[in-house]
């Protein structure tokens, strides 16, 4: 049975938000949110697929299967709570690259060829890309920069593998890529650092905090979850993500306990998270695969509303770090109450999704012969993930001693509602956790809430707990910078512009000086005949006056020089082609 693939609705409602007014926006958004979510419950079924013959290719616009509805449930459902949370600011702009963003995220997970996975990959580096860089933020035009060339990276190297791929099997289809295939290890390339594998992961922490206070919703979720659907769609099983995941899970937790900045905080922890979810791809067992896909599903919500509780925090008192926060919960009560409930969710507290979700990786790790060393490392990251998001961020934001001296504005409702929504989906998954288990990939007979489990898990986190009290003034945030990866090519640009963006300006200044040079000249012998023509050398004096900074500028704005000489060349084209 063939359907629309949802991608497309939101694409649709993206062109109709461009050209709607201002009132209108917002409630578009929700329609086209509700439009999709109808579509996922009521009309897409297991099997249902569509296809589509472009030149030589069959290309799988939509492929329905249990994998994919996970992760299009999860995908959605924070649409429809960033919509609420962004009620407030109808920034156009914005609106448009938040539903472009989500459809592409949409499009990855049902497209069934790669050449359709690399048309929605490319175009979700640019959506998101644009979040970043109409934050409003200080440094959001530059972290911007830094996420495009990051991603442009990314997307030449899968289309690179794509197309050897193609090569070699003559296929598009989209599967498990063999392990010794040079086409799947330059895929693999491209998942991981959308995945942000270290030290391929800069990228996250550097960009994610320069977004709006709206964006950020959508940046936590969509990215790195969509990478982690492709690993999982190509590469379950190879063990060389094991180590790796493991890796990210500990990398991530010690850099988020570093951080004093609340969204670099909580993005350093979505490396960290994703890092249980790549072990799971690695270990590659049923198990494994239904604890990553619904570890993912989890923390796409959670993420999301930790990510609004602080921007909240930002919108309202402009701060951004928790060096300058602190003793406001009696005057943001509400927020932090939520933002608790992302916290005990993310900290795989009983009750809470977390506990049902992550907890299915470890234990899949514990029950397959030689990974037990994965089940004990994760456990020290879950600790980990406690103490900085669930009691230092907190405590250093919200608590501590009362202070009346930091304004704070109002909280739109909107945001409220956008909370509300995903701590209700945090406690339903956690007190009912079949109704994420019956919709995974594969039959599980998983079961968190035995004795055991439960009681280990609240003996760490009561231990984790004393040991943040007794560790209190060691780990209270100071104004502190923590080097990255990303130093690395932050100090490398001024050695790109030395050798390759000036040699580059060079012959485009030298033409830019000749064409205005020209302009002048040709217009002048028109204008005053008299006085225009002037002996050969006086060009090469006039040109030498001209200063490189005035001719790039001038690159900008091209004169009437240029405008003529690309009308010539232009012309000189089509001539050729019609002969």
């Amino acid at each position: 049975m063939a359907s629309t693939p949802p991608a497309l609705i939101l694409l649709a409602t993206a062109a109709l938000v461009a050209v709607l007014p201002r009132r209108l926006r917002a409630w578009s958004m929700l329609v086209g949110t509700l439009a999709v979510l109808a579509q996922l419950l009521l009309v897409l079924e297991d099997g249902d697929s569509l296809t589509w013959t472009w030149l030589s290719f069959n290309l799988t616009l939509l492929r329905v299967d249990a994998l994919s509805m996970v992760f299009a449930w999860a995908f959605t459902l924070i649409l429809l709570i960033g919509t609420f949370f962004s009620w407030h600011a109808p920034v156009r702009g914005q609106q448009i690259a938040a539903l472009t963003y989500a459809a592409t995220a949409l499009g990855v997970v049902f497209a069934g060829d790669l050449l359709t996975l690399v048309i929605y990959w490319e175009i979700q580096a640019l959506a998101s890309y644009y979040l970043i860089v109409t934050g409003g933020m200080a440094r959001s035009q530059q972290a911007g920069h830094r996420y495009l060339y990051v991603h442009l990276v990314g997307g030449a190297l899968l289309l690179t593998g794509v197309l050897w791929h193609y090569g070699d099997l003559g296929s598009l289809e989209f599967g498990l890529f063999s392990s010794g295939s040079p086409a799947g290890w330059l895929v693999l390339g491209a998942f991981a650092i959308n995945a942000a594998i270290p030290p391929l992961h800069a990228w996250l922490p550097d960009g994610y905090p320069e977004s709006s206070v709206t964006g950020t919703v959508f940046l936590s979720a969509l990215t790195t979850k969509s990478a982690v659907y492709v690993l999982l769609r190509g590469f379950a099983g190879w063990e060389l993500l094991v180590p790796v995941g493991v890796a990210m899970a500990l990398y991530g937790l010690v850099y988020a306990v570093l951080e004093n900045d609340m969204r670099r905080l909580l993005s350093y922890h979505i490396i960290s998270q994703v890092g249980f979810m790549v072990a799971g791809v690695g270990i590659g067992t049923h198990d494994a695969i239904n604890g990553a896909a619904s570890h993912a599903f989890a923390h796409v919500i959670y993420k999301g509303l930790l990510m609004m509780g602080v921007s909240a925090v930002i919108h309202t008192t402009g701060r951004r770090k928790m060096s300058d926060l602190g003793g406001i919960v009696h005057r943001m009560r509400w927020v932090f109450v939520l933002y608790m409930v992302g916290g005990l969710s993310i900290s795989a507290f009983p009750l809470f999704s977390g506990f049902t979700s992550k907890s299915m990786i470890i234990y899949a790790a514990e029950h397959e012969p030689g990974f037990g060393w994965v089940a004990y490392l994760l456990y020290v990251a879950s600790v980990g993930t406690f103490l900085h998001t669930g009691l230092k961020l907190p405590y250093g934001t919200w608590l501590g001693r009362r202070r009346d001296d930091i304004p704070i504005g109002r909280v739109p409702v909107g945001m409220y509602i956008g909370m509300g929504i995903a701590a209700v989906i945090c406690i339903v998954v956690g007190v009912y956790p079949a109704i994420l288990y019956n919709a995974l990939p594969f039959e599980t007979h998983y079961e968190p809430y035995t004795p055991a489990h439960v009681v280990h898990a609240l003996e760490l986190l009561a231990f984790t707990a004393l040991g943040f009290w007794l560790l209190l003034p060691v780990l209270h945030p100071d104004r502190t910078i923590s080097l990255d990866s990303d130093w690395f090519y932050r100090k490398a640009g001024p050695l790109l512009r030395a050798f390759v963006q000036k040699p580059l300006e060079a012959p485009f200044t030298a033409a830019q000086r000749l064409m205005r040079i020209i302009a002048e000249r040709v217009s002048g012998a028109f204008l005053h005949p008299t006085t225009t023509w002037t002996p050969v050398l006086r060009l090469s004096a006039y040109a030498r006056a001209r200063t490189p900074e005035a001719a790039v500028a001038w690159l900008a704005r091209p004169p009437l020089g240029v405008a003529i000489g690309a009308a010539f060349v232009v012309f000189a084209v089509v001539v050729l082609l019609a002969r």
